[in-house]
């Protein structure tokens, strides 16, 4: 019988942080910090806060899972120093996972769910995810420049074996309806890889009227009136933040994969280098 493993999942890339505790690919809980900006002071708390709700040791963890940027240089040292002493005090695996991967996974489960957007306080769209064909996310690089990643719904097909992180019953449903043991699957494909860009750049080269592109992401916090122009879409504020739980779940697949961080090489994934200014003496 194979045990699965206990694994806690870091979220500290953008303004919001939180942690998710899991057994394998079942999500025990997760937990968002008082308040943005708090990731130093909420994440050891909130660890051990979780754990001992769960009657668990930080001795229990087997596999840490962190969103290793792009993203706050601060955040992503935290993720990155957590996993590391995890390792060393411990002998926790480790999996990073692309932060702007965690915040597009906001949008991936929504498949059949309405997606509400305001386009004035006067009139609103319904659309449901599966007719959207790109989306793109979008954290605050700082400078007036964006760290955004453009992903393309796509249908594809695909074999069941493919879904190994998909709950058992829901394969064997999958795969009884398909005598070839194949079908096809809207897909999300990362079609424009991590970059670094101002939201002039990004406007000029994706707004379209005719196929709009739809955001998502914290860097549109105090940003959103720079990307507004006809051919921009915008998902509701509630799935901008990037969450521990979708850390888990992209986790899991790489797990799975036996794509696990080495703890010596680790180092986050910053695109940009620190924006540091010396005091002068």
């Amino acid at each position: 019988m194979v045990v699965s493993p206990l694994i806690l999942a870091v979220e500290t890339s953008s303004r919001v942080g939180s942690i998710a505790l899991a057994v394998g690919q079942k999500l025990l809980a997760d937990t968002t910090f008082a308040g943005p900006t708090r990731h130093s002071a909420d994440l050891f708390p909130s660890i051990c806060s979780l754990l001992e709700h769960f009657g668990k040791k930080p001795g229990d963890i087997e596999q840490v899972y962190i969103s290793a940027g792009p993203g706050s240089f601060t955040g992503l040292r935290i993720a990155v120093t957590l996993a590391k002493m995890m390792h060393f005090a411990g002998g926790a695996k480790i999996v990073a996972v692309n932060s702007l991967d965690v915040t597009a996974a906001n949008v991936l489960p929504l498949t059949q769910s309405p997606i509400t957007t305001h386009q004035s306080p006067t009139t609103s769209h319904e659309h449901r995810v599966s007719s959207i064909e790109r989306i793109a996310a979008v954290l605050d690089a700082k400078r007036n420049q964006f760290f955004i990643a453009v992903y393309e719904h796509r249908v594809r097909q695909k074999d069941v074996s493919d879904f190994r992180c998909a709950p058992a019953s829901s394969i064997e449903h999958r795969a009884s309806s398909h005598e070839s043991q194949t079908m096809s699957c809207g897909i999300r494909e990362k079609i424009i890889p991590d970059s670094v860009m101002s939201a002039e750049e990004f406007t000029t080269g994706f707004a379209s009227p005719d196929h709009p592109i739809w955001l998502l992401g914290d860097g549109l916090l105090y940003n959103k009136a720079k990307f507004n122009i006809p051919g921009i879409e915008f998902f509701d504020e509630k799935f901008w933040s990037p969450r521990a739980s979708n850390v888990h779940l992209l986790g899991c697949q790489l797990a799975l994969a036996g794509q696990f961080a080495n703890p010596l090489t680790l180092t986050p994934n910053y695109l940009l280098r620190p924006d540091i200014k010396l005091k002068p003496r």
